[in-house]
């Protein structure tokens, strides 16, 4: 392998404590790219059929992309997948931060975990050689402590970590992967899965820098970035959140569990009040001058340490209005909870607010929440069951299963406030407002998601977003609340990107339109790839990410909504406005014939062919 990759990945089976390493042919590296890519080659290549995600049979797979750890802004994240603990469909997610780059310094391009150690564990990956180390000490601390042990033990305090904290260890089914102490893999319950195999943490270290074809051209198009700041100043000053009054003007801001549309004191969670009142700064991923993360530090009546950084827009949503709650420095500490714990921001406020509204309408007593008042707006509340989650105490031991498992639980109703598709929570953007983002939920993989999807504001005028989608063959806007072909065509195609930049491994908030993104994959590896060629890698991991959730049992109505969006809100911008299921039912039939599947969103043969991954055909009967 000449340029963009070490041409090695390590293959760990924990059961046999055995290490290996595969080393695939070039045709492999360019037909799935990396990261989600690899993924979806592995779980549909190597598992077999409804294995159960927490047992030893399921694999856990970390990669990287051909760009990560070369000096370009945005390249750095990795990616984290198994079969899901959550949905039991296609599990990824992606993380960003330094460990992905200090894997691929360390002459890794990917980590496959196999089987189940049979007491705690972390494994140790330096420079071309990797290690199974025990990890009984660690396994029960949180992360900060995790990492700092792991550090002094090795010697070396710039060893990057990605691990689990007792969230993962007591397998909460959203619980997330955490580089760094801040960075989360949120979705899909990777950590979960860590957890199951007594897994506590991945630790790299490399001095290695790998070989791009033309580093010329790297430097060239990362001075364009950096000379251009106001594409990116608005992340780099605030972070994500600094819009929350307008979200609530517009309706896009969920407020109690995706109910309510009021939230007069929305100021309060603004990433303008942060960085006002508790910031003490902003951190960086690697080779990138955006620093957009914010880093907070609170004394009391919580401690909130900075090492854990500092909560975005899912953390101040989920957490914070979603809750009802306003008190930002509750929020802060519930997000760091989280990253202690290791859970997922969006799953874990999402369950709490249907564990709000369970309460407020006498599903859940003071008996069953261990006399916790769980009103909606109750600060100490939210971060008390947030605590119980993570040590699945209590009612917290039903929670962490997610909505969708505590509601049937639960019984008694509870199931009409569980808002999840196929089983994961559902992200702060509303689908009320923005009809391509609820078929973005409704038919994605993974459960709904907000990344790999299409904000229909984007193509709803000429802004600068929407000139870049040129590129894609995306001509004319598409009004936001149209549902038709044009918008379901704006959608694939979009989304299809995302899943590429999933593969790549690069951030989706620089501002790098689809020529220079192509030109940076052509710069790290040498290859004469095109636009086209890109967008069909995208097409292709999405159709088999498609194919693994097929196989495993699911069909089109698990590509549908919660019955909470089929009604307005109850108050505010969307009170007046829902999803038509007529609608949504038509554009999810036109989505599949797009995409070249069957009526019942059955990947074709034929489709398979085309994207030359036929070998998939056997696996759809």
């Amino acid at each position: 392998m000449a340029f963009g990759y070490n041409g090695k990945i390590l293959r760990v089976d924990l059961s046999r404590e055995k290490i290996s390493i595969d080393s695939p042919d070039d045709v492999f590296y360019r037909r799935y790219i990396g990261g989600e890519g690899f993924v979806a080659y592995f779980l549909l290549k190597e598992l077999k059929p409804c294995v159960d995600p927490l047992g030893p049979e399921n694999k856990l797979i970390f990669a990287a992309g051909p760009v990560t750890g070369a000096s370009i802004p945005g390249n750095g994240r990795n990616s984290v997948g198994a079969k899901s603990p959550l949905t039991e469909g296609f599990g990824e997610a992606e993380v960003g931060g330094y460990w992905g780059a200090e894997l691929k310094h360390a002459g890794f391009d990917a980590i496959i975990f196999e089987g189940k150690a049979e007491s705690p564990v972390y494994l140790w990956v330096h420079d071309g050689e990797a290690e199974i180390r025990d990890a009984g000490h660690l396994w029960g601390k949180d992360t900060g402590d995790a990492q700092r042990i792991i550090r002094e033990e090795l010697g070396d305090k710039l060893i990057r970590v990605a691990q689990i904290g007792p969230g993962g260890e007591r397998l909460v089914r959203y619980a997330c992967v955490i580089n760094d102490l801040h960075d989360a893999a949120g979705r899909t319950g990777m950590g979960a899965v860590m957890g199951s195999k007594n897994l506590k943490a991945v630790a790299v270290r490399g001095h290695e820098r790998g070989k791009v074809a033309d580093a010329e051209k790297l430097k060239e198009l990362a001075r364009w970035l950096i000379q251009n700041p106001k594409t990116w100043s608005w992340a780099h000053d605030l972070g994500t959140g600094g819009a929350m009054e307008a979200f609530v003007e517009l309706g896009n801001l969920p407020i109690r569990n995706f109910r309510d549309g009021d939230f007069s004191n929305a100021v309060a969670l603004d990433a303008r009040t942060i960085k006002d009142m508790i910031s003490i700064g902003m951190e960086s991923c690697y080779a990138c001058p955006v620093r957009c993360k914010k880093v907070v530090k609170i004394e009391e009546p919580w401690r909130v340490d900075p090492v854990y950084g500092g909560p975005e827009y899912e953390a101040l949503a989920a957490l914070g209005s979603n809750c009802g709650v306003d008190d930002l420095k509750a929020v802060c500490k519930a997000n760091e909870i989280c990253n202690r714990y290791s859970l997922d921001v969006i799953s874990t406020g999402d369950t709490v607010a249907f564990a709000m509204e369970c309460y407020e309408n006498d599903i859940l007593t003071d008996t069953e929440t261990g006399g916790v008042k769980l009103n909606f707006g109750n600060a100490q509340a939210m971060v008390q069951m947030v605590e119980k989650i993570g040590r699945r105490e209590g009612l917290g031991d039903i929670l962490a299963e997610g909505v969708k498992r505590a509601a049937e639980k639960i019984g008694r109703g509870a199931e009409r406030f569980a808002i999840h598709v196929k089983g994961q929570e559902v992200p702060m953007h509303e689908p009320r407002r923005s009809r391509a983002l609820g078929l973005g939920y409704a038919i994605s993989p993974t459960g709904a998601d907000h990344v790999h999807n299409l904000h229909d504001g984007s193509v709803a005028s000429r802004n600068p977003y929407f000139e870049k989608l040129a590129a894609l063959g995306i001509l004319e806007p598409v009004p936001r609340e149209n549902l038709g072909p044009r918008k379901v065509r704006a959608l694939i195609y979009v989304v299809d990107w995302c899943v590429l930049d999933n593969s790549l491994l690069m951030c989706c908030f620089l501002p790098w339109d689809h020529i220079q993104k192509t030109e940076i994959v052509r710069a790290a590896t040498g290859w004469n790839t095109t636009v086209w060629e890109l967008m069909k890698v995208g097409e292709r991991i999405t159709t088999m990410a498609r194919a693994f959730n097929v196989r495993e049992g699911f069909t089109k109505k698990d590509d549908w909504l919660p019955e909470r969006f089929f009604h307005p809100k109850t108050s505010g911008a969307l009170s007046e406005t829902a999803v038509d299921p007529t609608k949504l039912e038509k554009a999810r039939s036109t989505y599949y014939e797009m995409m070249g599947w069957d009526e019942n969103g059955v990947p074709t043969k034929g489709k398979l062919e085309e994207l030359d991954v036929a070998w998939v055909a056997h696996m759809l009967g």
